[in-house]
């Protein structure tokens, strides 16, 4: 996403804090009170000075004191409740803004994520989110408190003298000028560091999801220097902000400081001259001390808010990102449950990251409603992408794909996944207990059924013997199983979803042979009434489909039963010779 100028970005919280006005006003009103007790505090102090002290009347010294005091616990509750109602208010909004980001990026189409790293919208849905929201809670509670004592101060300054008053003002533009221009710089600094700090997320997402491949060939220190590497560069990033932010800090607290000093030398010439009392000089003084304050407490957030800006404006990135895979205006809905008629017309297809070679070419396959279809074909020929192409994963560039006669791209993309199982290669289980990972084919199944899905899938014995039995979380990915119970444990999945149409994805090719015969057991009773079409290499799964599609380079060069094709001789024979025995 090209990088704006200015703030821009951070107008898109405005609609996640739109349902929290009540908040905003409350906090807004609490800012106003502790505000104007604030600016009182000097003037309080000034009659202790000029008429406690000049009175010599004890009582009224008392009184002063007792007024200040009132004040001082005035400004601990309003300042306390501003403070709660605004950060309270950061942490609802960002915390709706992850969740908007989180629902839009997990239903966005596979094409975006073949496009980046997860590690890269990983750290924009936590880093990014964390830095915009100290601006829109603690920071923006510092940045409205110190404004308003900026500009009440000034006018408070002009009511206590005006030719001082002058001298300050002449000096705010020469901070503030700097001020703008070099924030700018900050602003592309900040950005480029939670770039930098994106590239070691990636890194270390990326090597432990694939740590057992890392140690098996020994890359762990080739891993770890290019996680060095990546930290290094983000280091250096940081450095250079941090440079920056610190010239721009000590530029600003000392020209303003500076300024406050040589005001107070020309108050305490006017106090020797007798134009100015000791008590006007102290207001004059708490004021001044409270612009100058406020001016360099900007100075500070103005750096905070542009990185929140830069990190904003990331996050943003995700959620303008649309889905190509989307329901039409006016989705056809088909009658349910689908009869399982399958059909790729002439349906050619080219991967988005890999547009010069087709995966499908003109390729032409019938599944009829409850027969099954064996896949086959030597690796890279495009089965998979068949499977892919029937949940709509994508859209084919040519030809169309049917399910009951009506064009897959007619349907809603979610009505139709909800009638397809599938059982994958490597089964995704998630680090939740065996019922809820068997849940998810029918996230409002009762416990019976999904115990029930177990028992049929030949799972329920393992699971059972689990230390809580279906209760015991799995761990992440499914660590605490063999990969012969994991695909059990996805037919399980399968068969609570209970779908007309089912794929299986070279579900028993990773298996030893006593695991293969358990989950095969499991797959017949799965398959039984549905259409399924199956993507396999070994010989005991295909032989006994109702129909083979032989797929090479993208086309269906030939389609038959196993007997038919052995007597052909052709492709298929010669698979079944080098690749599909047992």
């Amino acid at each position: 996403m090209p990088s704006t100028q200015g703030l821009a970005p951070l107008a898109a919280l405005v609609p996640f804090m739109r349902p929290y006005w009540v908040t905003a006003v409350a906090a807004l009103a609490s800012l106003m009170a502790a505000g104007a007790v604030m600016l009182s505090l000097p003037y309080a102090a000034r009659l202790v000075i000029d008429q406690g002290f000049d009175a010599n009347d004890r009582g009224a010294l008392d009184q002063h004191f007792l007024i200040l005091f009132v004040l001082s616990a005035l400004l601990a509750l309003f300042g306390s409740l501003r403070y709660y109602l605004v950060t309270w208010m950061g942490e609802r909004v960002v915390a709706d803004l992850r969740n908007a980001v989180y629902s839009h990026v997990i239903s966005l189409d596979l094409n975006f994520f073949e496009q980046r790293m997860s590690g890269e919208v990983l750290s924009r849905l936590t880093t990014d989110t964390t830095l915009v929201q100290a601006s829109a809670g603690v920071n923006l509670s510092i940045i409205l408190r110190s404004a308003l004592m900026l500009i009440g101060g000034i006018v408070m300054l002009l009511f206590t003298s005006l030719k001082l008053t002058a001298v300050i003002i002449v000096v705010i533009p020469g901070v503030l000028l700097p001020l703008l221009i070099y924030g700018r710089r900050v602003r592309s600094l900040s950005r480029d560091t939670q770039d930098r700090v994106a590239d070691t997320s990636g890194i270390a997402s990326e090597t432990l999801n694939a740590i057992q491949t890392v140690q098996a060939f020994t890359l762990e220190s080739l891993q770890a220097r290019r996680y060095a590497h990546a930290i290094s560069a983000a280091f250096d990033a940081a450095e250079r902000r941090i440079r920056a932010r610190s010239a721009l800090n000590a530029f600003a607290i000392m020209v303003v400081f500076g300024a406050v000093v040589f005001v107070l030398w020309l108050g305490a010439q006017d106090v020797m001259t007798g134009s100015m009392t000791p008590g006007e000089l102290s207001q004059f003084l708490l004021y001044a001390l409270m612009v100058a304050g406020s001016a360099a407490s900007l100075s500070e957030m103005w750096g905070e808010v542009q990185r929140a800006a830069g990190a904003m404006e990331r996050v943003v990135g995700l959620l303008q990102a649309r889905a190509e895979i989307v329901a039409p205006a006016l989705a056809t809905v088909p009658s349910l449950p689908l009869h399982g008629d399958v059909r790729f017309d002439e349906v050619s297809f080219y991967y988005p990251t890999r547009p010069e070679t087709a995966a499908l070419n003109s390729c032409t396959v019938h599944a009829k409603p409850g027969q099954v279809v064996a896949i086959v074909g030597p690796s890279g020929a495009g089965k998979s992408t068949i499977l892919q192409l029937l949940l709509r994963f994508y859209d084919p560039s040519a030809g169309k794909i049917t399910i009951d006669g009506i064009d897959l791209r007619a349907m809603d993309p979610a009505q139709l996944r909800a009638s397809i199982g599938i059982v994958p290669q490597d089964t995704a289980l998630f680090a939740e207990s065996a019922l809820e990972n068997i849940r998810y084919g029918r996230p409002q199944a009762s416990d019976a059924d999904v115990h029930a899905a177990a028992l049929a899938a030949d799972a329920d014995g393992f699971i059972r013997a689990l230390p809580r039995g279906y209760a015991t979380a799995l761990g992440e990915r499914g660590a605490r199983l063999s990969g012969g119970q994991r695909q059990r444990v996805a037919i399980a999945r399968a068969l609570l979803k209970d779908p007309p149409v089912l794929l299986l994805d070279e579900a028993t090719s990773s298996l030893d042979a006593q695991s293969e015969q358990q989950v095969q057991l499991a797959l017949n009773r799965l398959m039984r009434g549905r259409t399924t079409i199956v993507v396999a290499h070994r010989l005991s799964t295909v032989r006994r489909a109702d129909q083979i599609v032989v797929i090479s380079e993208g086309r269906a060069v030939e389609q038959g039963t196993h007997a038919a094709l052995m007597k052909k001789q052709g492709v298929y024979a010669q698979l079944a010779q080098l690749q599909l025995l047992d």
